[in-house]
């Protein structure tokens, strides 16, 4: 994940940091490989090649470096996200493309993917990756009338549990960009768009992600 806080002032501060992200990344590679959060220390501080030592300079337990793993590739999943989105104005447009990209992105970012669907639901309504940027976009689509909606954050849970779903379904069978676009033409209709508008809206050309 490219760190957008300001860079430490001091040397020491610089090689903090990155035996920090060094041990982060090594909790994201394991979890997206077993989907357990079981191995040792020694292990997790071998593949991030540092000190055993060191992983208690920067986590108190296994537990808070895993849940620091998890926010680390949600969040990169969410900064893609602002990137690709960012020229849409429409909410509706874009939970449309948020939908389908959640898809796309799948293949190329297979290990923020494999984290997502195993750790998603726990962290459906913390305040990282894409779960806020979603709150944001369906309580601007209720305020300006878009969305037929009471509560934006059970909109989100049935959104969030139906991208989860569809990214499981991915495991299992091979889905294509029109996939894509009937999930995002169904959550648009669960959303209150009329269908043929919601059709419209899901088959509009993509940014394309890098």
């Amino acid at each position: 994940m490219q760190d957008t806080t300001p860079r430490p002032a001091s040397r020491f501060e610089r090689r903090r940091a990155r035996t920090r992200q060094a041990l982060i990344s090594a909790a994201r590679q394991i979890l997206a490989e077993t989907g357990e959060s079981t191995a040792s220390i020694q292990e997790i501080a071998e593949r991030a090649d540092v000190g055993f030592g060191s992983f208690y300079n920067h986590f108190e337990t296994k537990t808070a470096l895993f849940d620091a793993a998890v926010a680390d590739a949600l969040e990169e999943f969410g900064q893609l996200f602002d990137g690709l989105t960012k020229g849409i104005e429409d909410p509706a447009e874009r939970v449309a493309a948020s939908v389908r990209l959640t898809l796309r992105l799948a293949a190329l970012h297979p290990e923020i993917t494999q984290i997502m669907r195993l750790r998603g639901l726990v962290h459906l309504h913390d305040d990282i990756g894409l779960s806020p940027r979603a709150l944001r976009d369906l309580t601007a689509g209720r305020e300006s009338g878009r969305f037929m909606i009471e509560d934006p954050a059970i909109a989100l849970s049935a959104i969030g549990g139906a991208l989860l779903g569809l990214l499981q379904l991915n495991t299992v069978t091979e889905l294509d960009d029109h996939t894509g676009e009937q999930m995002a033409e169904l959550v648009l209709r669960v959303l209150g768009i009329p269908v043929d508008e919601a059709r419209e809206l899901a088959a509009r050309p993509l940014p394309e992600p890098s």
